[in-house]
């Protein structure tokens, strides 16, 4: 295993980033809905540095299976809060390929938030098909290498650790 980012600077970019999250949203409350289980700590950290009226919640969808994206995604909770009229910000621990955030991203609309943005830990530098999205905010483009740690797992082990490590996946 090798250490990738610190927890040193994965706080200080949450804390930027957190900010300018603020900064974008300033006068209007935010609901963070956030997609689990990948994104618990990033979400966590990310919410005590938000500035303004935040409601938080939670949606288990996964498109993985056995370390690699099946393609198909599989919505496992709902969200307790409704949509409709919020201004909703995801919150997701990777953009691979991006189904996930963009499925979820429609269902909010459907739901009739007022608006969807999206805001990753990590965000995988690989092409992606054109009609799939790029995070609103990202605390790090990343190299398309398979990542644990800080919320990332390799067949739910390694997801407590306070960095971000590069692995070879376990089969």
């Amino acid at each position: 295993m090798e250490i990738y980012i610190s927890q040193r600077r994965i706080a200080a970019r949450i804390r930027k980033i957190g900010k300018e999250i603020s900064e974008f949203y300033e006068g209007k409350p935010v609901t963070a809905l956030v997609l689990m289980n990948g994104a618990m700590f990033f979400a966590a950290d990310l919410c005590r540095h938000l500035a303004g009226d935040l409601f938080i919640d939670s949606i288990a969808v996964s498109s993985y299976r056995d370390n690699s994206s099946s393609g198909k995604l599989s919505f496992r909770g709902q969200a307790k809060l409704p949509m409709a009229g919020r201004h909703v910000l995801l919150v997701d621990g990777v953009l691979d390929t991006g189904l996930t955030l963009k499925t979820v991203k429609e269902w909010a609309k459907g739901q009739g938030a007022l608006s969807v943005r999206t805001c990753v830990l990590a965000e995988k530098a690989h092409k992606r098909p054109k009609d799939m999205l790029h995070a609103d905010w990202a605390a790090f483009q990343l190299p398309d290498k398979y990542l644990v740690g800080y919320g990332m797992d390799d067949n739910e082990l390694y997801r407590q650790l306070p960095f971000i490590a590069v692995v070879e996946p376990s089969e």
